[in-house]
């Protein structure tokens, strides 16, 4: 098969079909000077051979994910309930009373606040729940601080972490049955002003 190289005018204005221009300053090449400048002979240049270099990926700590909560409430007043009972959902039917009177108490309904049985979500710290929450005021019912990997505060007291409010209590079932952990309780819900 011959060379498709061709420098007949006739058969390029087949195929070139746009106008042309020629710059002033502009170097053009013949086609026998590129042919020469292909023909030289190339200068062989010797490197040393390049070992791959590995590299092992550095361990970044990701910081964990908030999990996701199973909550009763719809949270529109961002106020976050916290209970601890792993035999029954929220508490049982003494507990469940003295929540009641407690979220009465307080002017809330159902669509205010979040409650949440942290008995299904043990190790989960004070800034996950804040991270999915975003509560303003937290009631604590039988979690210890500890358990939300905060500092220790006293209980049936109103304490500002961060700016968020949080009431810590022992559990619903033991606050039922301790009338004064109730009082100090009941009168430092007064002072929230709801």
């Amino acid at each position: 098969m011959a060379s498709q190289l061709t420098t007949n005018g006739d058969a390029l204005r087949l195929f070139f079909t746009d106008d042309i221009y020629l710059i002033r300053g502009e170097e053009i090449l013949s086609t026998d000077e590129v042919i020469v400048s292909e023909s030289q002979s190339v200068m062989m240049v010797s490197e040393p051979p390049v070992s791959p270099v590995v590299s092992l990926p550095i361990p970044v700590e990701t910081p964990k994910e908030s999990p996701s909560f199973k909550f009763l409430g719809k949270n529109s007043r961002n106020i976050l309930i916290l209970v601890n009972d792993p035999e029954h959902e929220v508490s049982d039917e003494k507990g469940r009373e003295l929540l009641r009177k407690i979220v009465k108490s307080v002017n809330l309904s159902a669509n205010d606040f979040a409650l949440l049985n942290y008995a299904g979500y043990r190790g989960t710290s004070y800034a996950q729940l804040q991270q999915h929450f975003s509560s303003v005021l937290i009631f604590v019912f039988g979690v210890t601080p500890e358990q939300l990997k905060m500092k220790t505060y006293p209980q049936n007291s109103i304490v500002l972490e961060e700016g968020v409010r949080l009431i810590f209590s022992s559990e619903l079932k033991t606050l039922e049955e301790d009338p004064a952990g109730k009082k100090v309780l009941w009168a430092s819900l007064k002072q929230l002003g709801l």
